[in-house]
C-alpha cells in the first residue's frame, strides 16, 4: 500500500504542469528585447502578471511560429541571436497556457533581464542625434531626407556596433548611414531652409564610407573580431531617412548609438549590393526577380540583409562555389516588411574568388496576397515609394587585409559596367551615370554605328578601369 501511494505521488509530481518559472527564461531570451516598456511591442512580458493574462495568445502565436519574429529558414545560414524557438519550448508554453498559466513559487522566479539606457546593444560610447526635429507632412509622397551631423571626434574612431533609434516609429520607414569628408553635404544642407536636404536615391555627394543602415525588425550586433567601420577625424555623418506620411503632421529626431574599439581593424570591410532596378510586376501575377554577382577575391561573408517592400513573398540567396558546391546563404519563405533583419553569421562563410552569388525573389501581386497595399492590384515597378517595389540584398564581407577593400569595390563596379556593356541595358544606373556611360561609348565608337566592336569595347573597358575609384 505504501509503495502504491509513493508511486502515485511520483506520477503526480512528474505530471505537474510547467509554471511561469519554467516559461520566463524563454520569454526573457527571445521576447523581452521588444516586449518591454518603451519598445516596439504593444505590451511588456517582464512579469508574471504581464505574461499570465496573455498566456493563450502567447501559446497561439508561438505554435504558429508567428512569434518570435524570425524569418530566416533553418539550414540556410546560421545567424547570431536567432529568435527561433525549439519544438520543446513551444510545447512547454502550450502546456503552461492549457494548465491555466500557474505562477509557481515566486521566490524561485528568475530575475528579469536588465537593459542599459534603452539601447539593445548596451550603453554606446557616443550618442549621435539629428541636429533638430524634422517635420513630416500629413500626406503626399514619401520623403527622403538627408541630415548632416558633424562628428565631434578628435581622432579616427573604429566603430564595432551601430544602433539606430527612430525618433518617430509612425513615419520612419528605413535609414542609411554614410560618411562624408568633402564638406559637400554641409553645402547642400545650408542651401535649404529645413533641416537637411532632399536626397531621393542617394546622398548626392561622393561618400567616403558608411555605417550600414536600419529597417523595421533589425537588431544591432557587433562586427566580428578584427573588423570595424573606420570613421576619419573630421568626417560628417549623413543620415538618410525614408519617411512615410502617417495621415497627420509628425516630427522626428532620430539618433544613433556608436560603440568603439581602440584597436585598428586588421581586416578589410567590403560591401556588395545585388538587385535589379528593372522590376515590372503585372497585376494578378506572381513574378520572380533574379540577379547575380561574382566575388572578386577570397572573402568571408559576415552579414546579409535582404530588402523588398510589401509584395515580396519568398527570398533565396545561394553561393555557387568554383568547385560546384552550392552554399545556401539565406532563405525566407514568408517575407514580412514589418520584420526585416540584418543577419550576422555565427561564423563567417568563406567564399573563394570566383564564387557566383545568385538571388531569386518571388513577388505576389495578386488579390490573394493580404499584404498587397493596392485593391484591386495595380502594376508595380521599381521605385523608392513604399507602394513601389525593390529587390535588393546587401552582403558584407571581411577581407584578409584592410587594403583589399578598395580593390574589391573597384572589381565589383567594373564587373557591373562590363555586364551592362554586354547587354546594352543601362537601366541599373542612376540617370547621370547612364548618360556619362553613353558619352564614353560614343567616344570609343570609331565607326559611328552606335555599337562597339571587340577592340573598341576592350579599349573602353580599359578606360573605365582607370576611372573607377
Amino acid at each position: 500500500m505504501k509503495l502504491s501511494v509513493a508511486l502515485a505521488l511520483c506520477v503526480s509530481a512528474s505530471a505537474a504542469p510547467p509554471t511561469f518559472n519554467d516559461i520566463a527564461p524563454i520569454l526573457y531570451d527571445n521576447c523581452a528585447s521588444c516586449h518591454r516598456p518603451g519598445e516596439v511591442a504593444p505590451f511588456s512580458l517582464l512579469t508574471y502578471e504581464d505574461a499570465a493574462k496573455r498566456a493563450s495568445l502567447i501559446a497561439t502565436v508561438t505554435t504558429k511560429r508567428y512569434m518570435p519574429p524570425w524569418k530566416a529558414e533553418p539550414g540556410a545560414g546560421h545567424f547570431v541571436d536567432e529568435r527561433r524557438l525549439t519544438d520543446s519550448q513551444i510545447a512547454l508554453i502550450a502546456d503552461w497556457a492549457k494548465a491555466g498559466a500557474p505562477q509557481g513559487d515566486p521566490r524561485r522566479a528568475p530575475a528579469p533581464p536588465r537593459f542599459a539606457s534603452g539601447w539593445l546593444a548596451g550603453k554606446p560610447d557616443a550618442e549621435v542625434r539629428l541636429p533638430e526635429p524634422f517635420t513630416v507632412p500629413a500626406d503626399g509622397r514619401d520623403v527622403f531626407q538627408c541630415f548632416v551631423v558633424p562628428l565631434p571626434f578628435d581622432a579616427d574612431r573604429y566603430v564595432k556596433t551601430v544602433e539606430f533609434h527612430p525618433g518617430n516609429k509612425k513615419v520612419v520607414h528605413h535609414a542609411l548611414f554614410f560618411l562624408d569628408t568633402s564638406g559637400e553635404a554641409r553645402k547642400l544642407d545650408a542651401a535649404t531652409p529645413e533641416p537637411g536636404y532632399l536626397c531621393f536615391g542617394g546622398p548626392r555627394v561622393p561618400i567616403t564610407g558608411g555605417l550600414g543602415g536600419w529597417a523595421p525588425g533589425a537588431t544591432p550586433s557587433p562586427l566580428p573580431d578584427g573588423v570595424a567601420h573606420t570613421v576619419l577625424k573630421g568626417a560628417d555623418l549623413i543620415v538618410q531617412i525614408h519617411y512615410h506620411p502617417s495621415g497627420k503632421p509628425e516630427t522626428d529626431q532620430s539618433a544613433l548609438g556608436l560603440t568603439f574599439t581602440s584597436t585598428p581593424p586588421s581586416k578589410g570591410l567590403a560591401n556588395l549590393l545585388m538587385g535589379p532596378r528593372r522590376i515590372d510586376l503585372p497585376p494578378g501575377e506572381v513574378t520572380a526577380v533574379t540577379d547575380w554577382a561574382v566575388v572578386p577575391q577570397d572573402a568571408d561573408l559576415i552579414g546579409i540583409t535582404p530588402h523588398a517592400h510589401w509584395l515580396a513573398k519568398e527570398m533565396k540567396v545561394d553561393a555557387h562555389l568554383p568547385n560546384g558546391k552550392v552554399e545556401p546563404l539565406i532563405w525566407i519563405q514568408d517575407w514580412d516588411f514589418n520584420w526585416q533583419g540584418q543577419y550576422r553569421y555565427q561564423s563567417p562563410v568563406r567564399l573563394p574568388k570566383g564564387t557566383r552569388i545568385e538571388m531569386r525573389y518571388t513577388f505576389d501581386n495578386t488579390a490573394q496576397n493580404p499584404r498587397n497595399p493596392s485593391s484591386p492590384p495595380r502594376r508595380v515597378r521599381f521605385g523608392e515609394q513604399t507602394t513601389d517595389e525593390m529587390a535588393f540584398v546587401f552582403l558584407q564581407f571581411a577581407l584578409a587585409d584592410p587594403s583589399g577593400a578598395r580593390d574589391f569595390r573597384r572589381a565589383v563596379t567594373f564587373s557591373r559596367m562590363e555586364r551592362m556593356l554586354e547587354s546594352g541595358d543601362f537601366s541599373e544606373l542612376p540617370r547621370g551615370q547612364a548618360s556619362m556611360l553613353r558619352l564614353a561609348i560614343a567616344r570609343f565608337d570609331q565607326n559611328g554605328n552606335g555599337k562597339l566592336d571587340p577592340e573598341e569595347r576592350a579599349a573602353l573597358l580599359k578606360f573605365l578601369g582607370t576611372q573607377i575609384r
